[in-house]
């Protein structure tokens, strides 16, 4: 990890260095004169040898201390503070149901492979995921907000109950149904790599109940390649989707990211880089750690 850590920092850091354009001339304007980009270059330490701003960097990525916006003047701390909590909200929900139902239909269809109930899930999952998610979005504003009434298009509020209740349930119900579809079928294979292994054959061939078969033994077994995909789907509940949060106007960090590319604010941008990487890392290692309670056969070295 940290290795690795210092390979994303020194990328971000020459990225926006020498590619991302120069930052007194984004803050000062088109209008700006010579001297007023100078003096903003001198703030922000940009006149300085390129070491001296490295460490810069090192220092605002352990201290979390990344000054302000560009855009907004408002402190990054802060961003991510009062941001997050509106993206949890939203992504926490769609990763728990996208989850327990992809395992359920996944073991379910694995069950009966070969069977028409099979073969229509996996049709229908293909078809599920050739169409984009914009599409879901637009279909299911005007079905259920404009047609039938049942949740409002937009909108938000300081209440966490309000949100759940009111403005998050179409987001959610959308975007489960575009995970669902790939979840299932990837979760079909899984099981289907378990249920004809003879540690199962043997365990019928005893009388051991079909249902203690499953949930026990194939399930346990399947749940290593499980945890690797839910690690790799773990970081995005914090960085949240664009998509849900500009078409819902869902106050989260996802939408902040994207309008902060579309202003070129550099220290948002490099922030959310940073420390999701490092959530990233965090997380792999978890899963690490869970596969040897999963799997008493995982040796850690």
């Amino acid at each position: 990890m940290v290795p690795t850590l210092a390979g994303v920092i020194l990328l971000v850091f020459f990225l926006f260095k020498y590619f991302g354009g120069d930052p007194a001339e984004i803050l000062a304007g088109m209008q700006a004169s010579a001297e007023q980009v100078t003096s903003i270059r001198q703030q922000l330490g940009l006149d300085l040898p390129v070491l001296e701003q490295l460490w810069l960097f090192v220092r605002k990525v352990a201290t979390f201390d990344w000054g302000r916006s560009w855009a907004t003047n408002e402190s990054v701390s802060a961003i991510f503070i009062t941001r997050l909590p509106a993206t949890l909200t939203i992504m926490v929900p769609i990763l728990v149901l996208e989850i327990s139902l992809a395992i359920a239909a996944g073991m379910a269809v694995a069950y009966v492979r070969g069977s028409l109930t099979d073969r229509a899930v996996m049709v229908i999952s293909t078809v599920a995921l050739s169409i984009s998610f914009l599409v879901y979005v637009i279909v299911g504003q005007y079905v259920f907000a404009f047609r039938l009434g049942w949740f409002p298009v937009q909108g938000w509020s300081n209440s966490v109950w309000t949100n759940l209740l009111v403005y998050a349930p179409l987001p959610v119900l959308l975007a489960v149904l575009v995970g669902l579809a790939p979840h299932t079928r990837l979760y079909r294979s899984f099981f289907l790599d378990e249920i004809d292994a003879d540690y199962v054959r043997t365990a019928r061939a005893k009388g051991v109940p079909e249902r203690t078969v499953l949930f026990k033994h194939v399930l346990r077994n399947a749940m290593i390649p499980i945890l690797t995909n839910v690690a790799t789907l773990l970081p995005g509940i914090f960085i949240g989707s664009f998509l849900i949060e500009v078409f819902f106007s869902v106050p989260g960090l996802g939408r902040e990211v994207y309008q902060a590319v579309g202003r070129s604010d550099y220290p948002v941008i490099q922030a959310v880089t940073i420390y999701l990487a490092v959530l990233t890392m965090l997380i792999n290692l978890a899963t690490d750690m869970l596969y040897k309670l999963v799997d008493p056969r995982v040796v850690l070295k």
